[in-house]
């Protein structure tokens, strides 16, 4: 891959697309694009065109969508489905009309059914009912995957999905409204903790009520090793269209909760909310066509959410409540 190559990333300033940025400007890569959603609405078809008609970008990497966690996807479906579609149809179109010598695609492990076997295989893709809680955002999603699998058989072209597990990391979302689980969960902890530091001292200790009953398990990926990955996908011609991107291990909700309390520094109750749904109970990747391939994620879970909450603490001033009409 030539290093002067002119990569446009879609998303740059979003969590995954600036670690993907972070991580080629350090490789060398000394032709990267990006544009704010200020600069180019990636809804507006036109506007999309427009761009690839002026920039002309030989690579193409898509980490640009909407995105939240179970509550924002159960009160906006209408937005996880239609901005998602609009977004990612602009930008897979464009680049097979200005020919786009590689396209990534970056979807979401919520793409497999609620109850598909474990782990979690790349041909389980459309073979049961999804979980209704995201099924906007994952019907959004299959379509981008089809629609590169679509353009790689029809005209050849390198078009490549990689759908990572639950993510996490700097430039995370910590909002609660809006947040995924494990980001909300440090937000949590450190707020409790600063409560009862703040309290007098008789004063009990602030829990921290937690949704569902903490018995699904999940698996976390670190958005550096999502980065990883898709260097990786740049520089090798992955031979499938479709590839898993995870660790290959998981734990319980509840095991990740004390996790995150015990690398706050917490020290009271959790109290979980049983009349709040759960989830998919159990989401765990299969990645043994990533290892195939040459790839494995690196950093340990416990070593990436002391990094995350770090980095939380020193951006907290900055963070704002997201707002969605």
């Amino acid at each position: 891959m030539n290093k002067q190559s002119k990569i446009y990333i879609a998303g740059h300033r979003g969590m995954v697309g600036s670690a993907i940025w972070r991580n080629l400007a350090a490789k060398g890569y000394s032709n990267l694009i990006g544009r704010t959603s200020k600069e180019l609405d990636l809804r507006n078809q036109k506007a999309v065109v427009d761009f690839f008609e002026t920039e002309k970008p030989e690579i193409v990497i898509d980490s640009a969508a909407r995105v939240g966690g179970i509550l924002a996807n159960n009160e906006y479906p209408y937005h996880f489905l239609m901005e998602n579609l609009q977004i990612q149809n602009n930008l897979i179109d464009a680049a097979h009309k200005y020919d786009v010598q590689k396209f990534i695609f970056l979807g979401s492990s919520c793409i497999y059914p609620k109850l598909a076997p474990q782990p979690l295989k790349e041909e389980y893709l459309l073979t049961d009912s999804l979980e209704p809680t995201n099924e906007w955002y994952a019907i959004a999603k299959i379509a981008g995957v089809k629609a590169c699998e679509s353009i790689r058989k029809q005209f050849g072209k390198d078009f490549v999905s990689l759908m990572p597990t639950n993510l996490y990391g700097p430039h995370d979302n910590f909002d609660l409204k809006t947040s995924h689980v494990l980001p909300a969960m440090i937000r949590k902890f450190h707020e409790a903790k600063i409560k009862s530091q703040n309290a007098k001292a008789l004063e009990p200790v602030e829990g921290v009520e937690l949704w569902g009953s903490g018995s699904p398990m999940r698996e976390f990926l670190h958005v550096d090793d999502l980065a990883e990955a898709v260097s990786f996908a740049l520089e090798n011609k992955l031979q499938d269209n479709l590839y898993n991107v995870g660790t290959g291990k998981d734990l319980t909700i509840k095991e990740l909760a004390e996790t995150i309390q015990e690398i706050v520094g917490h020290q009271g109750e959790i109290i979980w909310d049983s009349s709040k749904p759960d989830g998919t109970p159990r989401k765990l990747m299969d990645v043994s066509k990533m290892d195939q391939a040459g790839w494995q994620a690196k950093i340990e879970l416990k070593e990436g959410i002391k990094k995350t909450y770090q980095w939380f603490l020193e951006n907290e001033d900055s963070f704002k409540e997201v707002k969605l009409n």
